[in-house]
């Protein structure tokens, strides 16, 4: 038992690896190892850097508290570690994949409302966690290949692709053209001028960019700032359910799940460590940290890339410094001066950050065929992905009785439903056109919505 104890990972008794100070050519510091605690406190304060930009974007585009965001992804973060009993480095932050359903239902129903649905999403998430964990992952495998997985990303991404340029004059890349270019043009120009970390972080040096534009314009204001508070706990908003947008919502489990599943087969391929047997802890962790925040009014929550990126840089894969990037955010979150600073981030920087992001989520679903080699030569491919993006983007709308669901939704429900019937008869009317190997895992090794802020 000692020996699993030692293997797995330690409760808050990380070995020091080697000297505490290098890492040797090849080598990697391991979940359940550490480098010296001064080193490992700052590499744990890189990781809520790495998330900063991506995390705050998703409150800016939805209206969410960016204080209330943060707080329950510190929360999110630290339940995570504890459930997966310290073996999965990993930061949670805002998910991409909820921004379509929040604005719908918020426009519908309120905020109150988007909130009951982050909720509810939460929950289905930690039931499949449960599921997983006693079955296993070979039922989502087989219920969402890639070219399934692949296209619900796809759509979701260009699902949103009206809300860049904006709904009206006072919101998205018109509200402030030139601006919103400014902060485009600096993201692109950053993320193939540096190198590193700054390369990866290249939205939040574009929308800092941006912003510094959009002060030097007059368009920022800060009084919000001077009147808020130096500590303080964020706003909370309670929950209120309406049957008729849950039907939004229950697509981003699928993509929650995709995400989770990357997340783990990345750290598995980096560290060497096998983590299939807590993948149902991983998925169970997710959706209480998203449950919890929609309990308070918190974006829904995923497994990080930005934060796989800096694993990935610096070899340090240390669960230790994923503690410290947990407390770092939840001091942060107890400052309402500083999330007042955060929401002072105006419509045209969102606007240029956002133009670029939602093109790049939709295209991660397209990468996520190429890695897995999707026959589009194949109709039982081609058809559910070619109709299921029409749905999503033309965001086609269905009402029955009290439920409402748009172009996500039924653009999820086309791509699983079709897929498989076509499936089953091409396999009993002998045309198949599928390999004698097995499908892959959904989404291959890379997560699928968040790599899009991490570049």
């Amino acid at each position: 038992m000692a020996a699993e104890v030692d293997q797995r990972g330690r409760w808050f008794g990380w070995t020091v690896h080697g000297d505490g100070k290098t890492i040797s050519p090849g080598a990697v510091v391991a979940p359940d190892e550490r480098l010296s605690w001064p080193r490992t406190i700052g590499i744990g304060m890189q990781h809520v850097v790495a998330m900063f930009g991506a995390t705050f974007l998703v409150p800016l585009l939805t209206g969410f508290s960016p204080q209330t965001t943060l707080f329950f992804s510190a929360i999110g973060t630290l339940g995570f570690l504890l459930i997966t009993r310290n073996r999965v480095p990993s930061y949670l932050g805002s998910s991409f994949a909820f921004i379509a359903p929040i604005a719908a239902a918020s426009a519908s129903g309120g905020q109150q409302v988007a909130v009951g649905g982050i909720l509810v999403t939460g929950v289905a998430l930690a039931l499949v966690g449960l599921v997983v964990h006693v079955v296993g992952t070979r039922w989502i495998e087989l219920t969402m290949p890639p070219v399934v997985t692949g296209t619900i990303v796809a759509l979701i991404g260009f699902n949103l692709a009206p809300a860049a340029w904006g709904q009206n004059e006072d919101s998205g890349f018109r509200a402030a053209p030139v601006t919103a270019l400014c902060t485009l043009g600096a993201i692109i120009l950053c993320s193939v001028l540096f190198r590193g970390i700054l390369g990866r972080l290249s939205i939040l040096v574009g929308v800092l960019i941006g912003y510094v534009v959009a002060v030097i314009r007059g368009e920022v204001n800060f009084e919000a700032i001077g009147q808020a508070q130096y500590v303080g706990l964020p706003e909370f908003v309670t929950p209120r359910f309406e049957v008729g947008t849950l039907g939004l919502f229950l697509p981003v489990v699928l993509v929650l799940v995709a995400e989770n599943i990357g997340h783990l087969k990345s750290v598995t391929a980096m560290t060497g460590r096998d983590l299939d047997d807590v993948t149902g802890r991983a998925l169970f962790a997710d959706g209480v940290a998203t449950t919890l925040a929609g309990v308070g009014g918190g974006s829904g929550t995923t497994t990080y890339a930005e934060n796989i990126g800096v694993m990935a840089a610096t070899r340090v894969y240390s669960t230790a410094a994923y503690w410290v990037a947990g407390f770092t955010a939840l001091l942060l979150a107890l400052s309402p001066k500083f999330g007042a600073a955060i929401a002072t981030v105006p419509p045209g920087v969102i606007g240029g950050a956002a133009t670029l992001l939602y093109g790049m989520i939709g295209l991660l679903g397209a990468r996520i065929w190429i890695q897995n080699k999707v026959d589009f030569s194949d109709p039982v491919n081609l058809t559910p992905a070619a109709v299921a993006l029409v749905i999503g983007i033309a965001d086609f709308t269905w009402h029955w009785g009290q439920l409402t669901f748009t172009g996500i939704a039924l653009g999820t429900a086309a791509s699983i439903g079709i897929y498989h019937l076509m499936r089953v008869i091409a396999r009993w009317r002998g045309t198949t056109h599928e390999p004698a190997s097995p499908a892959s895992a959904p989404g291959g090794d890379e997560h699928a919505v968040e790599e899009a802020a991490a570049h």
